[in-house]
């Protein structure tokens, strides 16, 4: 196969710009890119790297803010065959050191935001950092290095098996796992949740999330392939959200159910008008069955729901599967395959409980530098086929649905009962004073684990009462030892409540 052949996005997006020039990319804020414009900025990105030396499979990192200019650096490093890199702002310094250290990316573009945390971090020397909005002794002048290179086409040809990013995963202790995808991967990515979600070159996106996470894409790259529009968020806000909507007549979104849930709670929900809405897609853990049922009142009924992992398996459920079972996250989507297999490795049955793996046209490269995870995540089917372990208990039901029972490492054993959170979660999330609720296991001297909730609340309930309310909804084995209320849970780009953390504070020191 000839190099081309492969129709990359980098070049799906110059025939955009070629024929389409005029047309809206991308706006945040008060600021737009003109499909033309956002061919010239990711040129001129580019050619700044290619005469940096940052060709091919080289990675290039970014620790930046939501925003226009770092739209542009994430495709340019790609367009420039690089492979891109992009870091959280919200890590401590010691966690950026080591990560752009793993990565091995010798150059990292940094927006005047992120600065104090570059620099307090004490890169090695022999990684360059460019500056974006700001200029300081030290740093190169990202905005001049920039203005000065060529807007002209790259002519760099992207091949289906070479890197397109590094995205690193949200880790709650050591060094989060590298996850290496593939310019094949991220095309599979891009045209399969665009045909799933029903996009089309009119499509407009709003990203409310985080553009270095992997979530995020699903409101980038699938209306970039198809020429449509993405509106970026700065920061989310709920009521901004809901405006960002109704003036530039999104079509499609994606909320974490914790977005979903303030949004919901949010005065001006019913203050818009959001009928443009033909996709409003969630992910990140899975919708409670109220906070879905409220979304498809209020919002739209045009809701999605998306259960995957970013070493690349996905499932979902559209407005129009209409499962028996309601707990249903859908079926596999196009271009990927799933089995269940039980604690002995064997596949299980339909209705059985046993952790999902996957695999398909999406999957990765592998982890970045750590070939015995690769080998670790791996499960085998008889005829030697390999497949994803996603590290997820569930189940699928006689009409081909996926449920989701647990993450397999939150699973509470008590007493010798497994115990899943998630059915806590779902029954404590029905009381009208809790607007959001994890569950965790706490160590207890005779029963080895026991359930504990920590419950965001609305208002000031006695969580006393809560307690008692919740145990006389629970069967006897799953009845919580304690309830404590919290104004916030520490959680992952994606929203995820990162649970180990929680943990730590029942946890007996070595």
């Amino acid at each position: 196969m000839t190099e081309a052949a492969f129709a990359s996005l980098t070049t799906i997006w110059a025939t955009h710009a070629r024929f389409a020039p005029d047309r809206t990319a991308a706006i945040c804020g008060d600021r737009q890119l003109s499909w033309g414009e956002f061919d010239r900025g990711t040129n001129r990105v580019a050619n700044a790297l290619l005469a940096l030396g940052a060709g091919r499979n080289v990675p290039v990192a970014l620790v930046m803010g939501n925003s226009l200019e770092m739209l542009l650096l994430m495709f340019g490093i790609v367009k420039a065959g690089a492979c891109m890199v992009p870091v959280s702002g919200m890590l401590a310094p010691p966690q950026l050191a080591g990560m752009l250290a793993d990565s091995g990316a010798e150059t990292v573009f940094v927006s005047e935001d992120c600065r104090g945390l570059v620099e307090a971090a004490g890169l090695s020397d022999k990684i360059r950092r460019i500056a974006i909005g700001f200029s300081a002794d030290g740093w190169v002048d990202g905005d001049t290095l920039l203005a000065g290179a060529s807007a002209d086409d790259p002519g760099v040809w992207s091949r289906p098996e070479d890197r397109f990013n590094i995205i690193y995963s949200s880790g709650t202790t050591g060094l989060p796992k590298g996850i290496v995808q593939s310019h094949s991967a991220r095309t599979h990515f891009a045209w399969s949740n665009a045909l799933e979600l029903g996009m089309s070159r009119d499509s407009v996106a709003l990203a409310t999330t985080a553009l270095y996470s992997n979530g995020t894409m699903f409101m980038v790259l699938p209306p970039l392939l198809l020429g449509g529009t993405v509106v970026i968020m700065k920061q989310f806000n709920a009521a901004n959200a809901l405006a960002l909507i109704e003036q530039h007549r999104v079509t499609h979104a994606f909320m974490v159910p914790t977005q979903c849930i303030v949004t919901l709670d949010d005065p001006a929900c019913d203050a818009h008008d959001l009928s443009s809405l033909k996709g409003l897609l969630s992910a990140g853990s899975p919708l409670r069955a109220d906070t879905r049922d409220a979304v498809v009142a209020r919002m739209t009924p045009n809701l999605f729901e998306l259960y995957g992992f970013s070493e690349g398996f996905a499932t979902m459920r559209k407005p129009q599967d209409r499962p028996r079972r309601l707990g249903a996250v859908g079926r596999p989507v196009i271009g990927f395959d799933m089995r269940i297999v039980g604690s002995d490795d064997v596949e299980c049955g339909p209705g059985e409980i046993g952790e999902i793996v996957g695999r398909g046209t999406g999957t990765m490269i592998g982890y970045h530098n750590r070939p015995d995870l690769d080998e670790a995540i791996m499960w085998r089917d008889a005829a030697g086929g390999a497949f994803l372990r996603s590290g997820d208990l569930g189940f699928v039901d006689d009409e081909g649905f996926l449920h989701i029972v647990d993450r397999k490492k939150d699973m509470i054993l008590s007493g010798g009962f497994n115990i899943y959170p998630a059915d806590l979660e779902a029954v404590i999330g029905e009381h009208p004073d809790v607007q959001d609720v994890t569950v965790i296991g706490v160590p207890h001297p005779k029963w080895g684990e026991t359930p504990m909730a920590l419950v965001i609340p609305r208002g000031t309930p006695d969580p006393v009462v809560l307690l008692a309310w919740a145990n006389e909804r629970l069967a006897r084995t799953q009845r919580l030892a304690g309830l404590e209320l919290r104004t916030e849970f520490p959680r992952n780009a994606l929203g995820k409540v990162l649970k180990r953390e929680l943990r730590a504070a029942w946890e007996q020191p070595a």
